[in-house]
């Protein structure tokens, strides 16, 4: 089972665009989610997640406060609005079922991501 981003595009600094998490087939209500971006030459990171009944974790502190991971049960997706976007938010962005507690994806393959950049 593979997962989908949505939303991405390019943004100006400063900007909220919001991503959409969704799976053909899957039911993300019964899952934690986590939200993982990649920037070239790196490795890809958790940056936040969300449990079966909407607690919330950071995996990365440079979104704290400016990120907030919701779900939408009756759509099927899990959200994540962004706020406040700098040019080191430049990523692709990536969801996957996670393990809560160690904030790993429970799956051996990654989905689609989607492309944020965001300009100066």
């Amino acid at each position: 089972v593979q997962l989908q981003a949505y939303g991405g595009g390019l943004v100006q600094a400063g900007e909220s665009p919001r991503l959409s998490c969704a799976g053909s087939g899957f039911s993300l209500d019964n899952y934690a989610i986590g939200w993982f971006r990649k920037v070239p030459g790196k490795e890809r990171e958790g940056i936040i997640c969300i449990n079966s009944i909407g607690s919330t974790n950071y995996g990365d502190d440079s979104v704290k406060g400016r990120f907030i991971i919701s779900r939408d049960n009756a759509k099927n997706t899990v959200l994540l609005q962004m706020t406040g976007l700098k040019p080191e938010d430049t990523a692709v962005y990536f969801c996957a079922p996670i393990n809560f507690v160690t904030r790993k994806p429970l799956m051996g393959s990654w989905g689609k991501g989607t492309l944020v950049t965001v300009s100066s």
